[in-house]
């Protein structure tokens, strides 16, 4: 039986990961897949040999405490790779753990299947020659990363950008707010704090205190997180138990949370291109150890860290990071998004300019057609 070792390490991966599984199992139904990820791998038919929920860190102090850990899966991957001899390791985003990981399956004699290109197009550009030794396709979800990897004469695929195609909500957006139980007759502001733990506890402190501004000046405020899957109820509940702010907190329903929304704050990210694809005006904020903020500036060469702004080459919606995060800045900004029609227009303009430079989408098909064309 042909068989494919997944290895995902964070939410995004997790759902990549699973999406694509699902479309490989249309073409060919008797494949197994095995791996490290999460929930969404798990219904998709995966068989998780390591549940990657507590590795899905970022920042360079962040990743060193829980070192033992990371250690410990690349160890029982590398043990997989070995002993049951897959046909295809499909290595989701979660870079430096997975490029280890290609480097010992490519001793092995195993094909790697690379989805989502590091970021060398912010930094460290040198990354494509040594992921080229270690890999035999580079699957890329923008299409400006192609030329990095055709410079460098490494076998690289666009795909197409995997959010294009899930960015759909279920309801429609009156129904939505009938669900929600939000009044259709006042403003809602999404707080969208992250899919990490250490994100949460960073920034959701900070966007209930910009939501208690908000509420000050604009009493009629709404105000709804989605869940992610990876948070649990119990650390969200740490922070808004006692919140002075009313937050409404939607399970496993982040878009159609998304389009009830007049404005949101964001963490960077993936969700800053899903909040773009329905063209829904934002804010993004950002804060990491201070050692990893440190080396980002001495490391990082793009203007932006908002994926809206790198697409569209410009500064779409305003960033926040670190000590600009504050409650005091956010507040401002959602506040002119809500008050400012011309100023909230011309960002859903470049909002709208930005969903189309990702394409028409078909990213999850895409991945599946190359891991058969490899197999």
């Amino acid at each position: 039986m042909t068989t494919i070792l997944f290895s995902a390490g964070e939410a995004s991966g997790d759902q990549h990961a699973a999406n694509m599984f699902l479309e490989i199992k249309k073409h060919q139904p008797d494949i197994k897949g095995i791996g490290m990820g999460g929930a969404k791998m798990a219904q998709a038919g995966i068989d998780i040999r390591y549940d990657s929920a507590g590795i899905g860190v970022i920042g360079v102090v962040e990743v060193l405490k829980h070192y033992g850990e990371i250690r410990r899966a690349l160890k029982l991957m590398e043990q997989i790779i070995s002993t049951e001899r897959p046909d295809l390791l499909v290595c989701v985003d979660y870079k430096e753990f997975n490029f280890k990981l290609a480097r010992f399956a490519k001793q092995q004699g195993v094909k790697v299947l690379f989805y989502v290109s590091p970021q060398v197009w912010a930094w460290r550009a040198g990354r494509v020659k040594a992921y080229g030794k270690v890999i035999d396709m580079m699957a890329v979800i923008f299409p400006f990363e192609i030329p990095y990897y055709e410079a460098e004469n490494v076998p690289v695929r666009y795909v197409g950008h995997p959010s294009v195609d899930k960015v759909h909500p279920q309801h429609s957006k009156a129904e939505d707010m009938a669900r929600f139980g939000l009044d259709a007759n006042q403003r809602v502001v999404g707080l969208l704090a992250g899919s990490r733990a250490n994100e949460i506890k960073r920034l959701l402190p900070v966007m209930l205190a910009a939501a208690a501004l908000l509420q000050f000046k604009f009493p009629d405020c709404q105000f709804i997180l989605p869940q992610a899957d990876s948070i649990s109820d119990e650390l969200l509940s740490e922070y808004l138990d006692d919140s002075p702010v009313k937050v409404t907190v939607i399970k496993q329903q982040p878009y159609d949370v998304m389009q009830c929304c007049d404005a949101v704050m964001t963490t960077s990210g993936t969700a800053t291109l899903e909040i773009s694809l329905l063209t829904v005006p934002m804010v993004i904020c950002y804060k990491l150890s201070p050692l990893t903020y440190w080396l980002g500036r001495l490391l990082v060469k793009t203007p932006f860290i908002g994926l809206p702004n790198i697409v569209a080459g410009k500064a779409v919606v305003r960033e926040f990071i670190q000590h600009e995060a504050t409650a005091n800045n956010l507040a401002t900004e959602v506040g002119r998004i809500l008050t400012d029609q011309d100023y909230r227009e011309t960002m859903q303009e470049n909002l709208q300019a930005v969903k189309q430079q990702l394409g028409q989408g078909g990213g999850s098909k895409n991945m599946a057609l190359l891991a058969l064309e490899m197999l």
